[in-house]
């Protein structure tokens, strides 16, 4: 596969997942998530779209950079397994706390997905340390969503 079209679909696969979980998003975002109590530090609704998106193009170059070592590479497929794995829990993160509107069960799931980021930095830092260094923002970003996200269930308990 030419290096053009692997770039492409590594970062597409990503956009897709936000896709999807922006169409599972919106109806609790509309009516549902204006209504909960949050904390003082909760961003502005506008922040999540561009910080998302660029995050989701993030970790499409990181896989990337990954795959691009070749699955020949002993390292390269158990890391993308596991990315693929993450990739495939943040999109249920929008199901369960929007869709379900279930912030505890959002809650349980997204410090799963923390370990998860956490596993995927290390194994790209092995197989290609520039891929692991990519994903530091998503795994900062998830952390500050896993804070809120238990701050929210606590609040509108």
């Amino acid at each position: 596969m030419a290096t053009a079209v692997r770039l492409l679909v590594s970062v597409a696969i990503p956009l897709a997942v936000g896709g999807l979980s922006g169409i599972t998003t919106a109806s609790g975002v509309q009516d549902w998530y204006p209504s909960l109590v949050k904390p003082a530090f909760n961003p502005p609704a506008w922040v999540f779209g561009p910080v998302w998106t660029l995050l989701y193009v993030m970790m499409g170059v990181a896989a990337f950079l990954v795959w691009q070592r070749g699955l020949k590479d002993g390292a390269v497929r158990p890391a993308l397994i596991v990315f693929s794995v993450q990739l495939l829990l943040n999109g249920l993160w929008s199901l369960f706390f929007f869709g379900l509107k279930s912030p505890g069960l959002a809650f349980a799931e997204i410090l799963l997905l923390w370990l998860l980021i956490g596993t995927t930095v290390y194994l790209f830092w092995r197989v290609r340390p520039a891929a692991g260094v990519i994903l530091l923002p998503y795994a900062a970003w998830v952390s500050f969503a896993a804070i809120l996200n238990g701050f929210i269930w606590v609040l509108n308990r």
